[in-house]
C-alpha cells in the first residue's frame, strides 16, 4: 500500500513511521509539508498518488488555540480539505485523528460515536471543522489523553513534577481515557489495512480523572501517590483560556461492535513507558 502520512514528526505520527514499515511510506512532517498550503498539499499529492493518507497533522496546543484561532482553523479544519482535495484527485481515501474535543462534556455516560459533537473551544471546533471536510468512504479517529515516548505528554510532566515538588495538585473533575501513542498507532494501522470507514473512538481502556491517572504514574514510577492532591478546575489558578470537557470519556462502540480488539487497559502501556523512559 502507498501510503501519505503528515504529522509525521508527532507522538502518533513518529509511532505510525514503525507501525507502516512494511509499505510504501512518504512520511512528512510540519517542517516538510505544512497541510495549510493548498497548493503544497496538492502537489505532494498528486506527486506521490497515495493509496491512503493517513493525516495526524494538527495545532493541539488547546490554550494557545483560542488567542489564535485563525491559525487553528487554518491547520485542524483547511488542512484537512486540502489532505481530502487531493486524495480525490488521485483515487485516494483519508484517515485522520480527531479529539474528544468535539464535545462538549457535559454527557454522564461515554460518549459513542454517534453521539452528536457539541464543541466548547476553539481546538474542538476547528477539529469539528476537519472532520466534516471529509466523506462516508474516509475514517476518522478520535482519541484523547494522548501519551507516549516522543515529543511532550502528561506522563513526561507528572513525573517532571515529581521530581521538582514535594506535592503535586490535579483536577479530579474531567475524566476521561489515557491513550498511549504506540497502542493508537497499533490501531489505526488496522483501520487502514483494513480499509474501514466511518467514525472509530481509538484509546485505551480504564477512564480516570487526571487526580487519578497522575497518583497512576507515580505509581509505575515507584513513588508514593499520596503526594497527589485533588483539585477543582474552578480553582486553578491561572485558570485556563480553553474550556475542558468535564467528561471526555470515549466508548470505543465502533471498534467493540465490528468484533475488533479493543487497546489494553492504559496502565499496561503506562508501566511500559514509564520504565522507558526511567532507562532514558
Amino acid at each position: 500500500m502507498r501510503i501519505l502520512l503528515t504529522g509525521a514528526g508527532g507522538q502518533v505520527g513518529r509511532e505510525l513511521v514503525s507501525v507502516f514499515a512494511a509499505h510504501d511510506l512518504t512520511a512528512l512532517d510540519h517542517h516538510a509539508l505544512d497541510v495549510a498550503d493548498r497548493d503544497a498539499v496538492l502537489g505532494v499529492i498528486t506527486s506521490l498518488r497515495p493509496d491512503v493518507v493517513v493525516n495526524c497533522a494538527a495545532w493541539t496546543a488547546v490554550d494557545a488555540n483560542e488567542g489564535d484561532p485563525d491559525r487553528a482553523w487554518a491547520i485542524n479544519a483547511l488542512g484537512v480539505r486540502h489532505l481530502a482535495d487531493g486524495a480525490r484527485r488521485v483515487g485516494a481515501w483519508v484517515c485522520s485523528l480527531s479529539t474528544d474535543y468535539v464535545f462538549d462534556g457535559t454527557q454522564s455516560e461515554p460518549y459513542v460515536e454517534w453521539d452528536r459533537p457539541n464543541p466548547a473551544s476553539v481546538y474542538g471546533r476547528s477539529k469539528l471543522g476537519g472532520e466534516l471536510e471529509l466523506g462516508p468512504a474516509d475514517t476518522i479517529v478520535r482519541t484523547s489523553w494522548v501519551c507516549g515516548y516522543h515529543g511532550g505528554n502528561m506522563v513526561k510532566t507528572i513525573l517532571r513534577l515529581a521530581g521538582d515538588h514535594d506535592t503535586l495538585s490535579f483536577v479530579d473533575d474531567q475524566r476521561g481515557h489515557p491513550t498511549f501513542a504506540d497502542d493508537l498507532a497499533a490501531q489505526v494501522g488496522r483501520l487502514v489495512v483494513e480499509r474501514r470507514p466511518g467514525v472509530f473512538h481509538v484509546t485505551n481502556q480504564g477512564a480516570v480523572s487526571w487526580y487519578e491517572f497522575a497518583r497512576e504514574v507515580l505509581a509505575a514510577a515507584g513513588l508514593d501517590p499520596d503526594r497527589v492532591r485533588p483539585i477543582a478546575t474552578a480553582d486553578l489558578d491561572p485558570p485556563r483560556p480553553a474550556p475542558r470537557p468535564a467528561n471526555s470519556v470515549l466508548d470505543n462502540a465502533a471498534l467493540r461492535l465490528s468484533g475488533l480488539p479493543l487497546a489494553d487497559d492504559f496502565r499496561v502501556p503506562l508501566s511500559r513507558l514509564v520504565t522507558r523512559l526511567r532507562a532514558d
